[in-house]
């Protein structure tokens, strides 16, 4: 660090009527802290039944994009510099030792920094100088902090991490269902992004922007309840209002099959390799292998009351699945019985997801009067720990490199989060739909997420990052790492 900032934290030792948590970046007392508050306003148009794209950014107060940044950088050194002012206090008054600045943003920072070290306490010492060494300070230096402050100055700092509240594209989506049953959208790992928009499904390419029909079911009095991609990317499957399954070709642009079997809307799917899953309003779980002619069916029935969310973990070993019944179930891919049911929710399950970093760990979210977020232990059937959201939880995806995982909300407040796990602590709050958060897909790189709601707006985020990859555990008790 310079000799500045140095100065800087001479002058709040100095000054020590100044509270710490309100120092300016310049060191000086701030008079009042600064509020910055983004989003969007959009309002959204119809545009018949072609889907238009439209590109809106707005912000809420009059100050423009570099004026946001800089008051965000300023908080945010803010922060920084009141916990180097708390470590620096602690070495000269307290003799703590301390060399590096923790992370204002971990979550043992509080201990880090509260921790009672009372042995140098009132003591009477008499301080020796040294020859210097490598890391020493020189005897002629007039600065009157000790060695171990000068190595804490000089420590480096990890930068904060920034997630914009603001989304970096907005998409028009006429016709987008206000249904918190359903689920409408969904990205490939081709980076194509399919949409389902009253009777058509769209397709929208994240490289080129380029908005493709993939298919029209007014012509026979259908709409489009559901749609799901396969592992490749390939194909998509579309759920529908009367009950069938299709299956269609991205590329060629063509209805390859369409499956029976339900006998109210499919508004849930989940492909698990060449399998497909697809829960109904009719309570029941077809699970068919679409490579055979006529296909292998499965019928699974545990459920009281309409499928609305489907899951397949990591291993393609289990299926997890929420219904309007309250209830988690998990089955594996043998049995026609749940081989475990939660019953902790108290309202809707539609928000599942599988952690591809701990293998057998599982999250849901309640409907609006549960409004929990839960997790659960599928190796041993416990549940974990649960955290209020104080809103209806609509949706969950876990980031694809860090532990963390993003939730969409309904009432009352239509708001994203993203949480740090296990800790459960908000890493950022994003707000801008209108109502509720009822859609979330994932780009294949793992780094942005697009939202959908009743607003009839595709909103698209950057929310997690590459730099911090932490790979799932192998453990010799994990059988499905080994077996092919």
């Amino acid at each position: 660090m310079d000799q500045d900032y140095e100065r800087r934290l001479l002058r709040q030792i100095n000054h020590q009527n100044v509270p710490e948590g309100h120092l300016s970046k310049s060191g000086y007392a701030a008079c009042s802290p600064v509020t910055v508050k983004s989003g969007d306003r959009f309002i959204p148009t119809r545009a018949g039944s072609n889907w238009s794209i439209n590109f809106h950014y707005a912000n809420e107060n009059c100050w423009t994009p570099n004026q946001n940044q800089r008051a965000k950088d300023a908080s945010t050194d803010t922060g920084k510099d009141a916990v180097a002012y708390a470590a620096l206090l602690r070495n000269e008054l307290l003799g703590a030792g301390i060399e590096t600045v923790p992370d204002p943003h971990t979550d043992d920072r509080r201990h880090t920094i509260l921790t009672h070290d009372t042995h140098s306490l009132f003591r009477y010492t008499i301080l020796t100088k040294r020859v210097p060494f490598d890391n020493e300070i020189s005897p002629y230096s007039l600065s009157p902090l000790s060695n171990k402050s000068h190595k804490l100055l000089r420590s480096p700092r990890k930068p904060a991490r920034k997630i914009s509240k603001i989304p970096f594209k907005v998409l028009d989506a006429p016709e987008l269902q206000d249904d918190f049953y359903l689920n409408l959208v969904d990205w490939s790992a081709g980076n194509l992004l399919s949409v389902g928009l009253g009777a058509c499904v769209y397709l929208w390419s994240a490289c080129t922007s380029q908005v493709t029909r993939l298919c029209d079911l007014s012509v026979d009095g259908d709409s489009v309840t559901s749609v799901c991609w396969n592992e490749r990317g390939s194909l998509v499957a579309v759920g529908t209002h009367k009950g069938f399954v299709q299956i269609w070709d991205a590329a060629g642009g063509r209805k390859l099959t369409s499956l029976e079997g339900h006998s109210a809307r499919v508004g849930a799917l989940a492909w698990n390799g060449e399998q497909l899953s697809s829960g109904s309003r009719d309570r029941v779980i077809l699970q068919r292998d679409v490579r055979t002619p006529p296909p292998v069916e499965r019928r699974l029935q545990g459920h009281r009351q309409e499928v609305c969310g489907l899951k397949w973990s990591p291993d393609h070993q289990h299926l997890a699945s929420g219904g309007n019944d309250n209830k988690l179930l998990v089955w594996n891919s043998s049995s026609l019985l749940p081989v475990q049911q939660y019953s902790d929710h108290l309202a809707a399950v539609k928000a599942i997801a599988w952690s591809p970093h701990q293998h057998g760990l599982l999250a849901s979210g309640g409907g609006t009067a549960d409004r929990c977020l839960r997790f659960w232990n599928t190796l041993t059937g416990q549940a974990l720990q649960s955290t209020d959201t104080g809103s209806q939880v609509c949706n969950l995806a876990w980031s694809k490199h860090a532990n963390e995982l993003v939730s969409t909300h309904g009432y009352s407040q239509n708001q994203i989060l993203v949480w740090k796990y296990p800790s459960l602590t908000q890493v950022a709050k994003l707000t801008g739909h209108s109502y509720r958060v009822l859609y979330l897909a994932v780009s294949p790189d793992g780094e942005a997420i697009v939202t959908g709601a009743g607003d009839e707006t595709l909103r698209f985020w950057n929310v997690f990052s590459k730099t911090r990859c932490t790979k799932e555990s192998k453990s010799v008790l994990n059988l499905f790492t080994r077996i092919r």
